[in-house]
């Protein structure tokens, strides 16, 4: 008998600014929705881990996508989007979670993303916190300037220069094969993503001057950080939740900066604790 995972996979068809784009998710689970964000130049493969924990999937219905332009959300066909360069913005992604949350019908979900997906966390606590029943930002910081760089995406740096580096934010206690498998995925994005998503990670996301006017009052806003993250440290993060009045922040030991994908059992042990608090709350 063939084995499968639970997780299935779709499109669903997105309008933003007058453009149309085909998102492909996958889900699985049932009970309290979730939105799970990927890192920069990355995809929601990131989350397979996640997705197939049966502890997780009897409370939560939980949704990870693919970003337009990352995975199988190829370009969109209504523009000549070659023609510019590709650059993440603040703005438009903010628009995808909350235009995804409404076209699924998902009531109040809860939002979890990492990096790019940690920064947008903290964003959407300050400008849409009452679309979110909690907000759940692992390895985000108040800003973290200096990564939109031309070295992301030049004729003489391959997709493999970023796997490489990729690896080097990961623990070193980490399994191996998972720190393989989150490098490989880097290797495959299209070259002129990485470096785009890199503008709204180093140039957009900015809230030295309005971290204290996020409410955590209307929205519940959780904060972790792998110990071994040197692009979105632990004293970074730590400095970004004491500008938060009752954000909650944990530093997770042997992590790093992709701890969903390539070392789900140890951040299972800090995950899990949060999940079960939002569920509490909900009921």
């Amino acid at each position: 008998m063939p084995r499968f995972d639970t997780a299935t996979g779709r499109y669903v068809y997105l309008t933003i600014d007058g453009i149309e784009y085909r998102v492909y998710f996958e889900e699985t689970g049932a009970g309290i929705p979730i939105l799970l964000q990927h890192t920069a130049g990355a995809d929601a493969r990131q989350w397979r881990h996640l997705l197939e924990d049966k502890e997780f999937q009897r409370d939560f219905r939980m949704i990870a996508y693919d970003l337009p332009y990352h995975g199988k959300s190829v370009p969109p066909t209504g523009i000549e989007w070659w023609r510019s360069e590709y650059r993440l913005t603040k703005d438009f992604l903010m628009k995808f979670v909350v235009t995804l949350s409404r076209e699924l019908a998902l009531e109040r979900p809860v939002y979890m993303g990492s990096s790019i997906g940690g920064h947008l966390a903290t964003d959407l606590a300050l400008h849409h916190a009452e679309k979110f029943r909690a907000i759940i930002g692992v390895e985000a910081a108040l800003s973290t300037p200096g990564g939109f760089d031309d070295q992301w995406s030049h004729p003489r740096v391959s997709n493999e220069y970023k796997a490489s580096v990729m690896y080097g934010l990961m623990s070193p206690t980490s399994p191996e094969k998972y720190r393989r498998e989150t490098a490989w995925g880097y290797s495959q994005g299209a070259p002129p993503v990485f470096k785009g998503d890199l503008y709204y990670y180093s140039v957009d996301h900015d809230l030295s001057n309005t971290a204290e006017q996020i409410d955590t009052m209307r929205t519940p806003l959780y904060l972790l950080t792998g110990e071994y993250d040197w692009a979105s440290t632990p004293e970074m993060s730590q400095e970004l939740a004491k500008r938060i009045k009752g954000a909650k922040y944990q530093t997770m030991r042997g992590l790093g900066h992709f701890p969903m994908s390539k070392d789900p059992a140890r951040f299972k042990e800090y995950i899990a604790p949060v999940l079960r608090e939002i569920r509490s709350r909900s009921r």
